[in-house]
């Protein structure tokens, strides 16, 4: 939030944020929100089978739904029709050629179904972490299907709907002028106290420290990174939750490293359920007791273009279908991480395809002028749809240097507003180049880091 949000006074912004919260809770819990939670929390006693077969069914329909009303999919061929869900479901998807994230950038219009106005669905972007932001859009439904898959798992762990909660992740709730606490807002619709990720430094992450033991909340959540600086403060000031105060907490958006884990873990007094899902509503994964994590069946399909295979495990690059995404429905989309699916059933007892990890997001923090540590910065570039890839990286404390890949539409306009961006974030003492290139390196292993610190390094 900029502009008047930040010249309002702080119970102002606190009003502002509880509108907000109010808003997204009208968007999100809607009466189908809560019928597909009951219905995903009654299929949690599904065998296997029963859930493919769930799949299949899904996939039919939107395979004809796609087939009749997208642009891009006129062509789609016929399912097959083998009686055996899991035959029909490879056979038919074996026929339809994967979907790159490039091809849907250049033709995002021809993915909208024609039953659809535009101009009555929710708009969106993907989170933007290498600077290749896309459009979005999406029905309610989607919407609300998308949160039902993790408050499945949130329920799971004990948390409620209503719980109050502490939540770091990546908006702008406090200016970055204001230098002294509370760097913090309150969401009182949805009981939620949100930590800004701005402000992280050495000595204000002492009043961080305090003001988490002064809220009574039932759960955290929020991006791993920002989660185990705030863990780090609390374990180095002797002053961690005490064991069970919270029901558990709740990472996303970034891969999980397992010093987060074990430091969030030890400072909150509570177990991590991590989530993998992406902006694009196509897929859902949740983690369970046995620290694996269970593919939303219901919610899409997920396959593994193996690259290593041994007895227990395949691995390898996603393709991922999602049901729910009937407004630009994607289908065998390449969405850009590796995962590792388990051969063998769930130790927790919970039927269906497990994942034991997904490699996505590895970002190092940005470190600032004042000391201030600051992780995953794709919110600056959520909204730079000139910029086609961009990569963070630096070598000192007062100065980046941004990797740009423009694109044909990118101007003088688009550069004002990405240095605009990083110093709303970062400051106005932090030394910005934009530096302009035709692609960005790979690392050795061919993974692609948006953000590359060597003063930004934690362990």
């Amino acid at each position: 939030m900029t502009g008047v949000y930040d010249l309002l006074p702080g119970f102002a912004q606190n009003l502002a944020c509880t509108w907000a919260g109010f808003r997204r809770s009208r968007e999100r819990f809607t009466p189908h929100f809560h019928r597909t939670l009951a219905e995903l929390e009654s299929s949690l006693s599904a065998t296997e089978e029963e859930l493919v077969g769930l799949q299949w069914r899904r996939l039919k329909k939107l395979l004809e739904h796609a087939k009749a009303e997208v642009p891009f999919y006129a062509t789609l061929p016929v399912p097959s029709d083998a009686r055996d869900p899991r035959t029909a479901i490879e056979k038919t998807l074996g026929q339809i050629e994967p979907l790159e994230k490039q091809v849907y950038r250049d033709r995002a219009s021809d993915f909208l179904a024609r039953c659809y106005d535009p101009r009555k669905l929710i708009k969106g972007k993907t989170s933007g972490t290498t600077g290749t932001a896309l459009p979005l859009w999406y029905t309610p439904e989607a919407l609300a299907e998308e949160f039902a898959t993790f408050w499945r798992g949130r329920r799971l762990a004990g948390a409620e709907l209503n719980d109050p909660n502490l939540t770091f992740n990546g908006q702008m709730i406090v200016p970055l002028s204001q230098t002294r606490p509370p760097f913090w807002r309150t969401n009182h619709w949805n009981h939620q106290t949100l930590f800004s990720l701005y402000h992280g430094n050495p000595e204000n992450l002492r009043h961080y420290v305090e003001a988490i033991h002064a809220t009574h909340a039932g759960f955290a959540q929020g991006y791993p990174s920002a989660m185990y600086l705030v863990a780090r403060a609390m374990l180095d000031a002797g002053a961690p939750l005490p064991p069970g105060r919270l029901k558990a907490c709740f990472t996303s958006s970034e891969s999980l490293l397992e010093f987060q884990r074990e430091g969030i873990e030890e400072a909150f007094g509570a177990p991590v359920r991590d989530r993998y899902g992406v902006s694009e509503f196509c897929v859902s994964m949740t983690e369970c007791s046995a620290s694996n994590l269970h593919v939303d069946m219901e919610y899409g399909i997920v396959e593994v273009e193996v690259e290593e295979e041994n007895e227990y495990w395949v691995r390898g690059p996603l393709l991922v279908t999602g049901f729910a995404t009937a407004a630009t429905p994607l289908i065998r989309y390449r969405v850009g991480d590796v995962g590792t699916r388990s051969k063998s059933p769930c130790a927790c007892g919970r039927a269906g395809e497990v994942f034991l990890n997904i490699d996505g997001r590895i970002e190092d923090y940005v470190r600032t002028p004042d000391g201030r540590l600051v992780g995953r910065l794709d919110h600056i570039f959520k909204e730079q749809l000139d910029v086609a890839e961009a990569q963070v990286l630096q070598e000192t404390a007062d100065a980046l240097v941004v990797l740009v890949v423009r694109r044909p539409s990118y101007d003088a306009a688009s550069e004002r507003s990405l240095l605009t961006e990083f110093h709303a974030r970062l400051g106005a003492e932090m030394t910005i180049e934009l530096r302009y290139v035709e692609n960005i390196p790979r690392e050795a292993n061919g993974k692609f880091r948006a953000v590359k610190s060597a003063v930004g390094r934690l362990s």
